[in-house]
């Protein structure tokens, strides 16, 4: 039998095998080039017409989406108390901030909107800036899931500091309250970096079969299963996990804050957040651990290098030409520089297949590019948009409580959209790609900050206080503009559809498309473009306050839209690949040198003596 053509650009066909019944044993999944496939390889025939279903979520992979429900619990528990912890006073004679759902509600530090915009946008920024640093450590020296328990540590320190900020002593003193506030965000964002890196990557490792097969279905048609698909089913999942998670922590947390204090709204996430190093301890002999492979962005960097030595130009055009050849990658393949006759350069180490998976993970990295317009409208969730409920008629429902229609909405549409939607447009040959996802999720983020907009618009045109509504509610009991809070609906159902389309979709593609030893690399440069995106949101920072948070969010919205309308241009050639660059043949290359042997040698020897210890 010929041996497995992976890319269908190159097999023009596939194996001549009967497919496998379903329900088939999975304990074949291949593990590498030689091994046996599951079921025939589809043709391309085949590729056109059949429909693509995922394969089975494997357990090992719900209880990593249980550590990530604990974790974003714990994380959107404590942020979402943040705006009114930073933006208000503390309440008259309190010495909690607890404002009893009386106006002007639950408070602390007193620094205003612009203030609690500017603090929480840093949050957000350093949150998704330490990822860097934690899939280097990842891939380097200690792997997925020590690096993973080591942020556990960090996060559990960090939010220990925050609540020392918020205890009756520390609270009613704001200066002081401030700085311990300040240092404890740092490093719970450094936990959070070291986590968010690696957790995405360790729950799709779980699945073990890399490659398509064909399979009878039950109703005794073929089908196939679809590794692509099943990963983002895992992620679909996952998401619904992590919105679950948020919904719960925020929506325990708000009430504590309002008629306890925000000491128990930072108090209980840490406890919760505890269960995540302990699940991940308890069944780690389960899971699939990919270990340290030796940071490869070095020779990835020089491969890049090299392929784009001599094709500037100072003409335009004989620049994009030379950038558009279709021989740009295989120029710098070893085999090819062997054949012209070239020396390979010493650190050339890999084979022409692992060329291959940078030129794709390339392309991961080129369409990330564009999310931090996507993550400017995101992000008003987290600050202006709670501070806007502020200023509608909220009845008896706390301000920051509306943010959770958000979560609540996904919640809803994820299993919508995976056990309706997606099979309906799988039926009716529709390929929604994720090229195409991730262009309606900018669009839909686009439209719910043009009704963010609109509603800002009547706000001021309506509120007796006018156009400086903010200001004059700390004095006045009259500003509130007579407009039910519930309209919030409309930007943050638009924004949850957006995030099913976008979100998720870009952690499925920073998986299937980064090269096996650079996952963790790929995902945290996915996670760096909300950083970029929160240093941009800096930029808005100065319209973030009246009179001019129309033009705030008529801005984003505008960002938005031009964002999904270029991303399409630019990646809809790059959408008609999709299969071909999901079905590469897999390198053989792991990126060690013999230093890194040595060392992931001595990180073996420590493991080894804590597993030791463990048992005694």
């Amino acid at each position: 039998m010929a041996d497995t053509k992976h890319s269908l650009e190159v097999t023009k066909g596939g194996y001549m095998e009967e497919p496998i019944p379903m329900g088939s044993s999975t304990s074949n999944s291949i593990d590498g080039e030689n091994a046996t496939l599951l079921g025939p390889f589809p043709t391309e025939e085949e590729w056109a017409t059949l429909p693509r279903v995922p394969g089975r979520i494997p357990w090992t992979a719900w209880t990593v989406a249980v550590v990530e429900f604990a974790e974003r619990f714990s994380y959107y528990g404590t942020t979402a108390v943040f705006v009114n912890f930073i933006q208000k006073d503390l309440p008259k004679g309190s010495k909690t901030g607890a404002g009893f759902l009386i106006k002007p509600g639950s408070g602390a530090l007193g620094l205003g909107q612009r203030a609690s915009t500017g603090i929480t946008t840093f949050n957000s920024f350093w949150s998704y800036f330490t990822p860097l640093f934690g899939a280097y450590l990842a891939d380097q020296f200690f792997g997925r899931y020590l690096t993973i328990q080591y942020a556990n540590v960090f996060s559990i320190v960090g939010h220990l500091i925050i609540i020392m900020a918020a205890i009756p002593p520390v609270i009613v003193h704001p200066n002081a309250a401030m700085g311990v506030f300040a240092v404890g965000l740092v490093i719970m964002g450094i936990g959070t970096g070291g986590f968010k890196s690696n957790i995405s990557p360790l729950i799709a490792e779980q699945y073990k079969d890399q490659k398509a097969y064909v399979r009878v279905s039950k109703a005794g048609h073929k089908e196939i299963v679809d590794p692509a698909s099943t990963t983002a089913r895992i992620y679909i999942y996952f998401y619904l996990l992590i919105n679950i998670g948020s919904l719960c922590g925020s929506l325990a947390m708000v009430y504590s804050e309002h008629y306890v204090g925000f000491w128990l709204s930072f108090t209980l996430p840490t406890i919760i957040y505890c269960l995540c190093p302990l699940i991940l301890w308890k069944f780690k002999k389960y899971y699939t651990l990919a270990p340290p492979t030796g940071s490869v962005m070095a020779k990835a960097a020089k491969l890049i290098k090299l392929a784009f030595k001599g094709k500037w130009s100072w003409n335009l055009n004989t620049t994009k030409r030379n950038l558009r050849d279709e021989n740009f990658w295989n120029n710098v393949k070893p085999s090819v520089i062997r054949a012209r006759g070239d020396t390979v350069p010493a650190w050339m180490t890999f084979d022409d297949e692992w060329v291959d998976e940078v030129r794709r993970g390339f392309l991961a990295c080129k369409v990330f590019l564009w999310y931090p317009l996507y993550w400017l409208a995101y992000n008003q969730m987290t600050g202006n948009l709670v501070s806007q409920a502020n200023t509608m008629n909220l009845g008896k429902v706390p301000n920051d409580i509306v943010s959770k229609l958000n979560p609540i909405f996904i919640i809803i549409v994820i299993p919508i959209m995976d056990f309706g939607i997606y099979p309906l447009l799988r039926k009716l040959g529709i390929n929604f790609s994720p090229i195409k996802k991730i262009t309606m999720g900018f669009m839909l983020s686009s439209a719910a900050m043009i009704s963010a907009c609109v509603t800002q618009y009547f706000i001021y045109k309506m509120s007796k206080c006018g156009d400086d509504i903010n200001r004059l509610s700390k004095t006045r009991k009259d500003c509130s503009a007579p407009i039910t809070v519930w309209v919030q609906v409309f930007p943050y159902a638009l924004i949850g559809m957006s995030e099913v389309m976008a979100s998720i979709t870009k952690l499925e593609y920073a998986y299937t498309k980064a090269p096996k030893n650079m996952r963790s690399t790929i995902q945290a440069l996915a996670l760096f473009t909300s950083a970029i995106s929160s240093a941009l949101g800096q930029a808005l920072t100065a319209l973030s306050d009246d009179p001019l948070l129309v033009w705030n969010y008529g801005s984003v919205a505008v960002l938005a839209f031009i964002g999904g309308v270029g991303f399409w241009f630019t990646f809809r050639k790059a959408d008609k690949q999709e299969d071909a660059l999901n079905n590469l043949k897999e390198s053989k290359f792991i990126g060690r040198t013999q230093g890194d042997e040595e060392r992931a040698g001595e990180v073996g020897v420590v493991q080894h003596d804590l597993s030791k210890s463990e048992k005694m």
